[in-house]
């Protein structure tokens, strides 16, 4: 067993492998260490998550004498999945075995699959072959695909397992299915759940997928308090989101931007954790009723009707009046909180929306109605200022990352680290919520080419793909990944790196463990 510092909250475990993990993983869930967040599985590790880095640390010391007792196994289910292998790598991933396409067809469903674990989204199960001589160790994809479409069959290593909803991923895909993988409100949500026995059956066509009616069932009441005139870019609900979820493939997502979030919240006299609107570029909202609201994150002109509105201050919004949030000019996001609360529907218990899993309320959009908790809330006298931890210079805006090594920086050269450090990076547009992808023209080399099996991922983690570009994974990332992680972004600067834009620049800085 060796155990890898994940930032300062989460711990990584190397184990035998996935029986071993499997037996851990059972302990810790039924008896979990003080604060202990998460507990996720992968194929040879993992992955704790603590409330607090002294929480970690003191796990650090007790897991190297840790020995859980094997545990009984239940009766497994039968679970059949149609398939069409229509998949885009199909041919491909049959040349990388040394089959044909329909050799490759009868191998996937002829193989009996064992659900070990699930992760990287709500529902994606991690299936093995029961037999482990009929593994194929499948390469994945050079470059990830930013969407895989829902419903695609994948294979990677040693694994088989069907993408939920639109995700990114580098698995090979090999065909489609259109049975429903994740369904909220069915307990449990996910259909194939770990100790299940898998089998895929090949047919010609499939049948069409019924839409997901029960997912924001017995929605509460709620007080209409503000109209959407304008909705910007992209505004969305959010909270604290999710945590202690990552079994069932759910991230715990929530505001990118806790601080700003949390800061507009305490403004209004609501709970730290209430529900707030985040927005990228622009938001107009009229009043419905006479409200308080606050404003927070990026730096950007708020107006009331044509008077300037400060940043982290409450301001009363008389009926009819037009609250207006223009384009930021420095930083990315903008949070609105509103006194009383935010309602909105809840999947899992938390209105946040997960870009990623597709779980939460549906974006805010032109015309919707933002209501609040029937009951009323106190107002504060506190005297804050607006959290946003971001620069500018020559017009860009520039953000500094403090970050702890690993958990696999020794698949890197000494030299590849110190390009990441001194390196200054650029944000790329096809960052979002789930993670900042960076460019330069420095690559980063590895000193190791084996395929690195799944392992569970936090916020903060510093991806390294084959192309050698950095991806910063943000609250909407996925619960596991296969990429080595060469350093983990503390959780107290995941804020900073969420309000850093496309063209944005930004600097890692190694602190001690």
């Amino acid at each position: 067993m060796r155990i890898h510092p994940v930032g300062t909250r989460a711990l990584l475990i190397d184990l035998d492998g996935l029986d071993q993990v499997m037996t851990w993983h059972g302990a810790l869930e039924s008896e979990p260490l003080r604060d202990q967040v998460d507990c996720i599985a992968a194929a040879t590790t993992l992955l704790l998550t603590f409330e607090t880095p002294n929480a970690a640390a003191e796990a650090a010391r007790f897991l190297p004498s840790f020995e859980p007792a094997s545990r009984a196994a239940a009766e497994p289910r039968t679970v059949e999945i149609d398939v069409l292998y229509d998949g885009e790598d199909l041919e491909e991933a049959a040349q990388l075995a040394g089959m044909t396409p329909d050799e490759l067809i009868e191998w996937h469903t002829s193989t009996e699959w064992t659900a070990a674990f699930g992760g990287f989204a709500p529902g994606f199960t991690y299936c093995a072959p029961a037999d482990p001589g009929r593994s194929l160790a499948m390469p994945r994809r050079a470059t990830p695909r930013t969407a895989v479409p829902a419903g695609a069959v994948g294979i990677a290593g040693d694994f088989s397992a069907v993408y939920p909803r639109v995700s990114p991923g580098g698995w090979q895909l090999l065909g489609t299915t259109t049975t429903p993988m994740w369904q909220s409100q069915a307990q449990p949500p996910a259909l194939v759940q770990p100790g299940d026995r898998v089998r895929y059956r090949a047919v010609s066509q499939l049948p069409e997928l019924l839409p997901d009616t029960s997912r924001h069932a017995g929605a509460p009441a709620r007080l209409p308090r503000l109209e959407v005139v304008e909705a910007g870019l992209l505004t969305l609900y959010q909270d604290l989101g999710r945590p202690g979820r990552g079994n069932l493939g759910v991230t715990p997502s929530g505001a990118a931007d806790r601080a700003a979030a949390a800061t507009a919240n305490i403004a209004v006299g609501n709970p730290r954790g209430a529900t707030v609107l985040e927005n990228i570029g622009g938001l107009t909202v009229r009043a419905l009723t006479d409200t308080v609201v606050c404003v927070t994150g990026a730096v950007a002109r708020v107006k009331l009707g044509t008077m300037p509105v400060h940043l982290a201050r409450p301001v009363l919004v008389t009926a009819g009046q037009t609250l207006t949030i223009d384009n930021a000019t420095l930083g990315l996001r903008s949070y609105v909180a509103v006194r009383g609360g935010i309602v909105a529907d809840a999947e899992l218990g938390s209105s946040a929306t997960d870009i990623l899993s597709g779980l939460g309320p549906d974006p805010v959009h032109k015309g919707d109605v933002i209501g609040v908790l029937p009951r009323s809330t106190a107002m504060t006298d506190a005297q804050l200022a607006n959290p946003l931890r971001v620069t500018e210079e020559s017009g860009r805006t520039v953000g500094r990352l403090r970050c702890v090594l690993g958990p696999r920086d020794d698949w890197f050269p000494a030299d590849a680290v110190h390009a990441f450090t001194e390196t200054e990076w650029t944000v790329t547009p096809d960052s979002n919520r789930v993670g900042l992808r960076l460019d330069s023209e420095v690559t980063l080399e590895r000193n190791r080419y084996e395929e690195l099996p799944s392992e569970g991922m936090v916020a903060g983690s510093v991806q390294i793909p084959p192309n050698g570009k950095p991806v910063v994974f943000l609250r909407d990332h996925a619960v596991t990944g296969g990429y080595p992680v060469v350093a983990t972004v503390l959780e107290e600067d995941i804020d900073i790196a969420a309000q850093l834009p496309p063209g944005a620049r930004v600097r890692f800085e190694i602190v001690e463990k």
